[in-house]
């Protein structure tokens, strides 16, 4: 896995973020959608596996969830996991942050 400096540090990314509004990131050629939920930040997928419709342009529910624009499709913000067993879950990407900067592990 190689770590990817995002932002440079968290104050930064909470800066740039703003809460339950997914930011698409494409790092490595990855499109990865990037959300803050409850001061805690997430990183899945950015195609959502039903249609592959962009999960960035989709919004953030009081349950932690990301919902597809299309056809609201409900992923688990912390595991990937699709809520109603549907579809494929998502793929999930690690983040960390330090002294040094905040970074997303691909």
């Amino acid at each position: 896995m190689e770590w990817v400096k995002l932002f440079a540090g968290d104050e930064a990314a909470r800066t740039q973020l703003k809460e339950h509004k997914p930011q698409l990131l494409i790092v490595h050629g990855k499109r990865i959608c990037l959300t803050l939920h409850n001061g805690k930040f997430f990183a899945v997928q950015d195609a959502c596996t039903h249609n592959s419709e962009s999960l960035s342009k989709g919004h953030v529910n009081h349950l932690g969830e990301i919902i597809c624009p299309w056809h609201n499709y409900r992923f688990s913000l912390s595991s990937g996991k699709a809520c109603d067993s549907s579809c494929r879950d998502l793929t999930t990407y690690p983040l960390k942050w330090d002294e040094s900067g905040f970074f997303i592990g691909i």
